[in-house]
């Protein structure tokens, strides 16, 4: 449960409370439903918000319990009583919630001041989890990858994310007791926006008893000076993450993201001629003097990008993953590769991210004319059994056709071996899963 905590002044069993103020709390708010009083009156947050909104009559509003407030009807009635100015109503308990409303609640608070002393900076935390999140698993069969994690230890506050074929890693100075949790994405994703509002932030992890058998369950308690979210724990074992970060390579290259974004866009518009998404096709990346180059597939087209390099190498990566790490890094950003076969590292002011490469097509384009080469003498031979006087008995007439369907199967069975790597890196449209195929898995 949420709990807002806004700053004014107790009356009887209600408040008093600037409208702005209440206004703003209540637009952070994830939870779906209000509770005031204790959880007397519970009421949707969204109606409650825009009829706060629509309010005249003056800045402060008063907020009050409905019970024995108004005569005939309203007087039984369970509710709250709003005066504004001149103007005066009542909502009845259960207004704007709908049947299908999810079961999320914050609790609305008083005090005459509401202060926090911060631990860390809101806007630092609300890009934090904005480079982190899009790179969680979104399919309910991986739950665990679902989530972030959350690790408080040796001075830092780092924030993973995982989806199988990329590994984010968010790092800030943080001073705090060593822990950590599992928050799944959904949970987190409104703190965004809310945290980029806010003016201090406070962040910390919280153990309590449950009362049914008496463990103890974790959660991320985010404090600001309007409203304190609590995020529980996820039960569950994660990855060991660390073991995928490449320790040594071969190739580094800094260079500007946005020349590589414009780069790799331009070249990803060329496919036109299938149904498979732009973006989707594969990019090769080059680190050698002094520049970094990124060229299409097929053959198709290439750029260069002025950056700085130490060593050479070469690695395919999906044109989607490249751009979603180019995105999440912006600025400069270091790309650090070892093998065509191992994974690549973005780094870029406190945040990696390692995507898993593709296997490199132009290893399939070099053996495919090898192939047809071989498969052409093969196919020569059949003038020269054709050219023989046919004869008219059955018998040999069937050993003919088996020699003749068996030479034309072994080079067919060749060359499908050699084009099945390329044929994986098209996926199709609709399943994503072949697309993912393509990469190595975390």
């Amino acid at each position: 449960m949420e709990q807002v905590n806004i700053e004014g002044k107790r009356s009887g069993d209600g408040f008093v409370a600037h409208k702005d103020t209440l206004v703003s709390a209540l637009a952070r708010v994830l939870a779906e439903r209000i509770s005031l009083f204790d959880g007397d009156s519970t009421i949707g947050r969204k109606g409650f918000l825009g009829y706060l909104k629509a309010l005249a009559g003056s800045n402060v509003v008063k907020i009050v319990p409905a019970n024995g407030s108004a005569s005939g009807l309203r007087a039984t009635e369970k509710g709250l009583r709003v005066v504004c100015g001149s103007h005066e109503s009542y909502i009845p308990d259960g207004a704007w919630i709908k049947d299908k409303m999810p079961l999320t609640f914050s609790q609305i608070r008083v005090s005459p001041s509401n202060a926090i002393v911060p631990n860390l900076g809101s806007v630092e935390l609300a890009e934090a989890l904005a480079r982190v999140l899009p790179f969680t698993a979104s399919d309910d069969s991986r739950p665990i990858l679902g989530c972030v994690k959350v690790v408080i230890r040796e001075g830092k506050l780092t924030l993973v994310s995982a989806d199988g074929f990329r590994l984010a890693i968010a790092s800030l100075n943080f001073d705090g007791s060593e822990a950590e949790a599992l928050i799944n994405r959904d949970d987190m994703r409104g703190l965004i926006p809310a945290l980029r509002k806010a003016k201090r932030a406070r962040l910390e992890l919280e153990q309590e008893s449950d009362s049914g058998d008496g463990l103890l369950t974790r959660a991320v308690i985010v404090d600001t000076e309007l409203v304190r979210y609590k995020l529980h724990h996820q039960d569950g074992s994660y990855p060991d993450y660390e073991k995928v970060i490449p320790a040594e390579f071969t190739a580094k290259a800094s260079f500007d993201t946005k020349e590589a974004i414009k780069a790799s866009r331009s070249l990803l518009t060329i496919w036109h001629d299938d149904k498979i998404k732009p973006d989707w096709h594969t990019l090769i990346l080059s680190i050698a003097n002094g520049k970094i180059g990124i060229e299409a597939t097929e053959e198709r087209g290439k750029a260069e990008i002025e950056a700085e390099t130490e060593g050479e190498g070469k690695i395919a990566v999906n044109g989607k993953y490249l751009l979603d790490a180019l995105k999440a890094c912006d600025g400069i950003v270091s790309l650090q590769v070892v093998s065509p076969t191992s994974p690549m590292l973005f780094s870029s002011n406190g945040y990696q991210l390692v995507v898993m490469p593709i296997n490199a097509p132009e290893e399939t384009k070099a053996q495919q004319p090898e192939a047809k080469a071989e498969a052409k003498p093969e196919a020569e031979s059949k003038p020269e059994a054709e050219s023989k006087p046919k004869r008219k008995s059955r018998r040999k007439a069937k050993v003919k056709a088996e020699v003749e369907a068996e030479a034309e199967s072994e080079p067919d069975a060749e060359l499908e071996a050699e084009l099945e790597p390329e044929a994986e890196l098209e996926p199709t449209d609709d399943e994503l899963a072949q697309i993912e195929a393509e990469a190595v898995a975390v």
